[in-house]
C-alpha cells in the first residue's frame, strides 16, 4: 500500500484499515480470469481422490456448524432447516501464498487455508444462499493462483487444475448419492470454482437427465462465451429457471483489456437482464463489507453491462477515497449480496411453485 503513511495508518479507525485491506486484496487476484475451456484434458487416473465420506471435508454442510450459516443482518435468517432446495458452492482460489511444499495443489487438511476459505469465501459468498437452500461446499485440493499467470508451465497447470476438479466431482458424486435425494439444485461459484462449476455442469447437467433438477447457476468471476454450454441457457429474468447466471465486475469506465472476450454472457446482478439496461444503485438492496455483522450498506453500487463486465460505480464508505484500483473481481459476490439472496429465493420458489 505505497500510497499510505505510517501517520495516516494510525490515525484511520482499525475497522476502517481492514475494510481498505480487503478491498486492497483485489491487486492481487485480477489475473484470474481466462475463459472456460470446452478442451479439457483428463486428471492423472492414479491419483486418489478425497474421501467426502469425512465431515472435515466439507467447508460447508447443513449437518454441521459453519460460516455458512451466518448471516450479515437480523432480518436475514438461514433457512437450511426448512429448504426444499440444494445449494453446491464451489469456493474461489484462496491458494495464493507460497506453495506448500513445492505442491501445485494445496492439501485438504491445511488449518491454515481452510480458516482463510471459511472467513473469506464461505462467510462471504456462500452464506448468501442459506436463505434458499441447503449449502454445501467440498473442500478440495485447489491449484495454486499461479496456475493463472502460468505461461512456461502449463502442462502443470493444467494438472493441477484436473486434480482440483477430481476432487470436486468426487464431492457432487457423493453428494448426489447421499443428500440428494431428488432435490433440485442451485450451483454457485466464484473464479476457480466457477471453472469447475461449468465442467461439472456440462457432464452432468447439459442436455443430460439432471438438468431438468437444475434450479439456476451463478457463475461469477470467469468469463462464459456463448454456446459453452449446449442446452443450458442463460437467464433472462429474475425469476427464470434451468438457467445460469454470470458477471464480472471492474469500475465504471474501466475495460480491462487483457480480459476482453468476444462473446460473453453477461447478467446484471441488480436487475437480472442480460443487455445493457442501467440498474441505478437505490436499487442495490445491500453490499456486505470485510467486517460483515452488522455491516452490510444499501445503495453504493450500481451495474451496467459493458463489454462482458459489470461496470458498477466506485464503492463509497468511510476512507473509500483511498481505494485507486478498478478491477473488483474479488467482491463480485459482495457488492450485490442481498440482490443475490433475493434472487436465490424468488428462483427456489419459482421452481418449486413450476414442479409441483
Amino acid at each position: 500500500m505505497p500510497f499510505f503513511t505510517k501517520n495516516k495508518l494510525k490515525s484511520l479507525k482499525l475497522e476502517h484499515v481492514r475494510l481498505l485491506i480487503f478491498f486492497f486484496v483485489i491487486l492481487f487476484v485480477t489475473s484470474c480470469t481466462p475463459k472456460l475451456s470446452n478442451n479439457i484434458t483428463s486428471f492423472n487416473k492414479n491419483e486418489s481422490t478425497t474421501n467426502y465420506a469425512n465431515a472435515k471435508n466439507w467447508a460447508a454442510h447443513p449437518n454441521q456448524q459453519d460460516n455458512a450459516d451466518r448471516v450479515p443482518v437480523s432480518t436475514f435468517k438461514d433457512n437450511q432447516t426448512n429448504a426444499q432446495v440444494d445449494v453446491f458452492f464451489l469456493h474461489p482460489t484462496t491458494y495464493t501464498k507460497k506453495k506448500i511444499n513445492g505442491a501445485w495443489n494445496a492439501p485438504i487438511n491445511d488449518i491454515e487455508l481452510n480458516t482463510k476459505t471459511d472467513e473469506t469465501a464461505i462467510l462471504h459468498q456462500a452464506s448468501i444462499f442459506n436463505a434458499s437452500g441447503r449449502v454445501f461446499a467440498p473442500r478440495y485440493r485447489q491449484a495454486h493462483l499461479d496456475v493463472f499467470f502460468s505461461q512456461k508451465n502449463t502442462p502443470l497447470a493444467e494438472n493441477a487444475l484436473n486434480l482440483a476438479y477430481s476432487d470436486v466431482k468426487a464431492a457432487f458424486l457423493h453428494y448426489l448419492k447421499n443428500e440428494n435425494n431428488g432435490r433440485p439444485i442451485i450451483i454457485a461459484a466464484h473464479s476457480q470454482g466457477t471453472i469447475h462449476a461449468g465442467r461439472l455442469m456440462k457432464e452432468f447437467f447439459d442436455g443430460k437427465k439432471l438438468q431438468k433438477s437444475l434450479v439456476a447457476a451463478y457463475l461469477v468471476g470467469m468469463p462464459i462465451v456463448e454456446g459453452y454450454f449446449d442446452q443450458i441457457k442463460v437467464c433472462e429474468s429474475a425469476t427464470e429457471t434451468n438457467c445460469f447466471c454470470s458477471w464480472r465486475t471492474v469500475k465504471k469506465g474501466y475495460i480491462p483489456k487483457k480480459y476482453k472476450l468476444d462473446n460473453v454472457v453477461v447478467t446484471n446482478p441488480i436487475n437480472w437482464k442480460t443487455d445493457n439496461t442501467y440498474a441505478a444503485k437505490e436499487l442495490n438492496e445491500g453490499t456486505v463489507l470485510r467486517k460483515f455483522d452488522d455491516d452490510m450498506r444499501a445503495g453504493i453500487v450500481d451495474a451496467q453491462i459493458k463489454d462482458g463486465f459489470i461496470w458498477s460505480n466506485k464503492p463509497k464508505f468511510p476512507w473509500s477515497f483511498l481505494i485507486t484500483f478498478r478491477n473488483y473481481h474479488i467482491v463480485d459476490y459482495n457488492l450485490f449480496y442481498a440482490n443475490v439472496r433475493k434472487n436465490a429465493i424468488e428462483r427456489s420458489k419459482n421452481f418449486i411453485f413450476r414442479n409441483k
